[in-house]
């Protein structure tokens, strides 16, 4: 398994990360998903030999959400409106 620390921007609430997090766990190989809505982050353990750090990154954005390289890069200003309104 391997760990990828991911910073998402966009999310506003409970629900953001409810999304997030259950966008990440179905998909194929992932194990823990840890997401953040005060650090705005998540950490994501998955299964190298089933998916890789760009389909984690295609799957949040999916969600609605941008996601940068890692907690490193700086945090990119988000367009997504807000799910609360």
């Amino acid at each position: 398994m391997q760990t990828e620390h991911l910073i998402v921007t966009g999310m506003n609430c409970g629900g953001c990360v409810t999304t997030v997090t259950r966008a990440l766990n179905g998909m194929g190989g992932v194990g823990d998903v840890r997401v953040s809505l005060s650090a705005g982050d998540a950490t994501v353990q998955y299964d190298e030999r089933l998916t890789s750090p760009e389909m984690l990154k295609l799957t949040i954005r999916g969600a609605g959400y941008e996601v940068g390289g890692s907690t490193k890069s700086a945090k990119a200003e988000s367009s997504k409106t807000s799910c609360c309104g």
